[in-house]
């Protein structure tokens, strides 16, 4: 069973991303959102996603690690390069996933 804090911390993350998206909808709802607003947050996610990740690359053990034993880095650039040839998410992910797998395997 779940510990108690874990289900607290879903339900108040459901909570807020639902009030997120219902108060945009509210505070732009008739008026719009401007164009400079628009190209603003287009670039929202991506941020988010990279403030997410790059602790995982490179800081893997807390400590701000960029050498070949970190296999985090590695299986990270090898999705990297993957996604920048522009390969389908799934191949890219996959990549990402069997490199990490093989280093983690066989100590590559």
């Amino acid at each position: 069973m779940m510990r108690t804090e874990v289900v607290i911390t879903i339900v108040a993350m459901a909570i807020a991303t639902f009030f997120t998206r219902f108060g945009s909808f509210a505070i732009f709802g008739s008026a719009g959102i401007s164009p400079r607003l628009k190209r603003f947050l287009k670039h929202v996610p991506t941020a988010i996603l990279t403030a997410l990740i790059a602790p995982t690359l490179f800081a893997p053990q807390g400590y701000i690690e960029i050498s070949t034993g970190n296999s985090y880095l590695i299986a990270g650039t090898i999705a990297t390069l993957l996604a920048y040839f522009r390969q389908p998410p799934l191949v890219t992910m996959g990549g990402g996933m069997v490199a990490m797998l093989a280093i983690r395997s066989f100590g590559i």
